[in-house]
């Protein structure tokens, strides 16, 4: 039984990572729907936060279908990061999070996300703060470490559930490594079999499939697996891990009219949440992965990605159900 703080996720819970443009309110539906145990908002800038920047403020959207929920953010600066505590916990999210895992340029060149992971004395004080100036659980989201000679997650663990997180997702990659190769629990696997260690211990990065959430469930005994990119456009990833962590067996995938439908309430939601053009816009990145494995499917998923028009988008949409519907090609 997973436990943040009070907050009780059951068996192996499975979460859906923190995700920029991507895990925002019209996608955690979907994603909730289909299982997911707790979901994390897309990362807030601390000093978007505290200078009321549209937004910024804005990611702070959270709706009650969706709790347990956390809201994930990222800074450098100790005063900052304590007053975004402070903005965030009035938002009453279950959790706030402290995200030391982002290895964009833009993020790390300030010595926050991943970037601190150069300074870990900085890191463990700043989270220390953060701990010290919210009531909310605080929880921690990071990486192995900054590069192949300096992978001290081990210690770090150790050293934050010492400062008083609750819980620490890690994704199995340096910040060098980006998002390339294939991502390394054996550390993650350490931390779980360290005696001190009590707090809930996630793992994250390249669980495609239920059958390796179950295989890194056995190898490495983490409490729980944080879900990112292989949820994108395909949240229906959620229940296909549950049924196969509870029966042993595969569900099929879902059907054309699951997916199209997924994809219109996905798109109305995200324009209505955005606006018409930025939810457009960044309801593109999912398609390739509802429409996976469609034959022929590529002038039609490039119409999906280029299309400005909602009504000529939701119309190819009920195209694709027609044209598929008998004609399935099995998703791989």
């Amino acid at each position: 039984m997973a436990k943040i703080a009070n907050i009780d996720l059951g068996d192996f819970p499975l979460l859906l990572a923190p995700m920029e443009d991507v895990s925002d309110p019209p996608f955690r539906a979907l994603c909730k729907e289909q299982g997911c145990d707790m979901m994390y908002t897309e990362f807030i800038s601390v000093e978007g936060l505290i200078r009321d920047a549209t937004k910024s403020v804005q990611k702070l959207d959270i709706y009650d279908y969706e709790r347990p929920v956390g809201i994930q953010i990222f800074g450098a600066e100790h005063d900052s990061m304590m007053r975004a505590a402070e903005i965030v916990e009035e938002a009453q999210p279950e959790v706030l999070d402290i995200n030391f895992g982002c290895p964009v340029k833009k993020v790390v060149c300030k010595m926050a996300g991943a970037g601190i992971l150069q300074d870990l004395d900085k890191m463990v004080r700043l989270t220390s703060d953060v701990v010290n100036s919210t009531n909310l659980p605080v929880t921690v989201k990071t990486r192995l470490g900054w590069d192949e000679n300096s992978k001290h997650i081990v210690e770090v663990a150790e050293r934050l559930q010492d400062v008083g997180i609750k819980a620490i997702s890690i994704h199995g990659r340096t910040r060098k490594q980006m998002y390339k190769g294939e991502a390394d629990w054996t550390l993650i696997g350490k931390i779980k079999e360290n005696p001190r260690m009590h707090i809930p211990v996630f793992g994250n990065g390249d669980i495609n499939s239920p059958q390796k959430a179950v295989e890194y469930k056995n190898r490495y005994g983490v409490d729980g697996i944080m879900i990112g990119r292989a949820s994108i456009g395909y949240p229906w990833i959620f229940r296909e891990i549950k049924h196969y962590v509870k029966t042993g067996e595969l569900l099929a995938p879902p059907t054309v009219d699951e997916r199209v439908d997924a994809a219109k309430r996905h798109l109305e939601f995200s324009i209505l949440w955005k606006g018409e053009r930025l939810g457009i816009v960044e309801m593109r990145r999912h398609y390739t992965n509802y429409f996976r494995g469609f034959r022929d499917i590529k002038p039609i998923r490039g119409l999906l990605v280029t299309e400005d028009n909602p009504s000529v988008i939701y119309e190819t949409l009920e195209y694709i159900r027609d044209k598929y519907s008998q004609n399935l090609v099995e998703v791989s």
